[in-house]
C-alpha cells in the first residue's frame, strides 16, 4: 500500500491524509533552520558587521524571509500539490519543466555539499577527540555514514520522519543543544564588551540582510513538498514561520557571537575547533547529526522534482538520488560547481515572487484552469526578475538583490495580468 508521504507529485494529497499540524511544521522548520551551514553564515557575518549589526541583519533578513517562505508554504496546503507541481498553475504544464530540472540539479548539488560539510566537520572533531591517525578521521567513512542516514530518512518520507523522529525526541535534543551553547556563551563571554565592538566594515548591513534572507528563501523551491501535508493554511503559515525564525535566528546569532569571541578570523574550522576545545563537543555533535535532516530534505525534494519528469515512485527515486549524492561527495571536486549552484539558486527568488502574486492576488487562492502549454506573461515576469537580480548583484551588491528581484517579478506579473485581463491571462 502506498503511504501518504509517497503520493505522486502530480496529484493533490487527499484532505484525510493531510496530517501535519502547527506542531509538526514547527518541529520540521525549527530543525531545518539549524545546522552547521547556519553557524557558518554567522561566522561569515561576524567580522564585517560585529555583534550588534550582525544580529540586526539576522533578525530583519530572517523575519522577512520566513514570511515569504510561509506564504509559499500556504500554496502547497491550498492545493495539496508538490512544490514543482504548483508551478504548473502559474507557468503552465510545459513552463514548469525548466524550474523542475533546475531544482533537481541544485538539490543534488546541495545534498552533496551537505554531506561534505558533515564529513569534514566529523573528521575534524574526530581528530580532535581521538588523534589524527584514528579511523574516526576517515572522510570516506563519514561520507558513507551520513549519506546512508540521509538516504534512509528521504526514503521513509516526511510524514514518518517528522512524526516518528522529530516530534517525539529530535526537537528536544536540538533545543537542548542550543540552550547548552547559549548558556556556555553567557557563562564564558563578556557580551557587553562584544556588543560594543564594531565590525571592520568589510560587509554592509544591506549585504548582511541579503545573506540572512537568503537562508529562508533557499527553501522556497522545497517547502510545498512538506506543507501539502498540512491540515490548515493558518497552521502551515504559523508553524513554518515561527519554527524557522526561532531556529535560524538562534543558531546564526550564536555563530556570530562565538566567532567574535573565539575565532575572529571568521574561519568555520577555527570556530568548530574552538567550540570543541571549550567542552561543547556534545551539542556540536547533535547539530552535526541535525545537518543530515537538511540533506534529507534536499534528497526527498530532488526525488519529488524528478517525479515530475519521469513516472517512477518517489521512494525509489529518493534511494537513487541519495546514492548519487553520496557518490558525488566521495569523488567529485565541487569547488567550481558551487558557483553554478548559486547561479541556479538565483532564479528561484524571482520565480516565487511571480508565484505569490499569482496565487494570492490574481487568483485569490482559487484553483485555475491548468493548461499544458506555457503562460508566457508569467515567464516574462520571471525573466525580468532574474535579470534584475544579476544586474543588482553585479552593479550594486551593497544594496542586496534577492528581495528587490522577488518584488519586481511579482509586480511585473501583476501588471501583465491586469493589462490582459484575468480571463485572457490564462489563455
Amino acid at each position: 500500500m502506498t503511504t501518504p508521504s509517497h503520493f505522486s507529485p502530480d496529484h493533490p494529497i487527499p484532505a484525510k491524509q493531510r496530517l501535519f499540524g502547527a506542531r509538526d511544521l514547527f518541529a520540521l522548520w525549527f530543525s531545518l533552520g539549524i545546522g552547521l551551514m547556519v553557524l557558518q553564515v554567522g561566522a561569515l557575518l561576524a567580522p564585517g558587521l560585529g555583534l550588534a549589526q550582525g544580529l540586526l541583519a539576522i533578525f530583519m533578513g530572517t523575519a522577512v524571509g520566513v514570511l515569504l517562505l510561509a506564504a509559499v508554504g500556504v500554496t502547497g496546503s491550498d492545493t495539496g500539490l508538490s512544490a514543482m507541481a504548483t508551478l504548473r498553475l502559474t507557468l503552465g504544464g510545459h513552463g514548469a519543466r525548466l524550474p523542475a530540472l533546475c531544482n533537481l540539479l541544485q538539490l543534488i548539488g546541495w545534498g552533496s555539499f551537505e554531506l561534505i560539510v558533515m564529513r569534514d566537520a566529523a573528521s575534524l572533531l574526530g581528530a580532535r577527540a581521538f588523534g589524527d591517525d584514528s579511523v574516526w578521521t576517515s572522510p570516506l567513512l563519514w561520507t558513507l555514514c551520513f549519506g546512508a542516514l540521509a538516504t534512509l530518512l528521504a526514503v521513509s518520507g516526511p510524514l514518518a520522519f517528522v512524526r516518528k523522529v522529530l516530534r517525539k525526541w529530535g526537537i528536544w535534543l536540538l533545543l537542548g543543544a542550543c540552550l547548552w551553547l547559549t548558556w556556555n556563551l553567557y557563562a564564558k563571554v563578556d557580551l557587553a564588551a562584544l556588543w560594543a565592538r564594531p565590525g571592520d566594515g568589510s560587509l554592509s548591513l544591506a549585504l548582511g540582510f541579503d545573506i540572512a534572507i537568503a537562508m529562508p528563501l533557499s527553501w522556497l523551491p522545497l517547502i510545498a513538498d512538506y506543507s501539502r501535508f498540512g491540515q490548515r493554511a493558518s497552521r502551515v503559515f504559523g508553524g513554518t514561520a515561527l519554527g524557522f525564525f526561532i531556529g535560524n535566528c538562534w543558531l546564526m546569532s550564536l555563530g556570530v557571537a562565538y566567532t567574535l569571541a573565539f575565532a575572529p578570523s571568521g574561519e568555520v574550522n577555527a570556530l568548530l575547533l574552538a567550540l570543541a576545545g571549550a567542552g561543547l563537543g556534545i551539542p556540536l555533535l547533535l547539530i552535526l547529526l541535525d545537518e543530515s535532516e537538511n540533506a534529507f530534505a534536499d534528497i526527498h525534494s530532488a526525488a519529488v522534482s524528478t517525479g515530475m519528469l519521469v513516472p517512477v515512485k518517489v521512494e525509489h527515486l529518493a534511494f537513487a538520488i541519495g546514492a548519487l549524492c553520496t557518490l558525488i561527495a566521495c569523488l567529485a571536486p565541487l569547488a567550481q560547481y558551487q558557483n553554478f549552484l548559486l547561479l541556479i539558486g538565483s532564479v528561484f527568488a524571482p520565480l516565487f515572487g511571480v508565484v505569490l502574486m499569482d496565487h494570492f492576488v490574481i487568483r485569490r487562492r482559487q484553483p485555475p484552469t491548468v493548461v499544458k502549454g506555457v503562460h508566457w506573461g508569467a515567464v516574462l515576469a520571471w525573466g525580468v526578475g532574474v535579470a534584475a537580480y544579476h544586474l543588482l548583484a553585479s552593479q550594486a551588491p551593497e544594496l542586496g538583490a534577492t528581495l528587490p528581484a522577488l518584488l519586481l517579478a511579482g509586480v511585473v506579473h501583476g501588471i501583465l495580468s491586469v493589462s490582459r485581463g484575468r480571463g485572457t491571462a490564462r489563455a
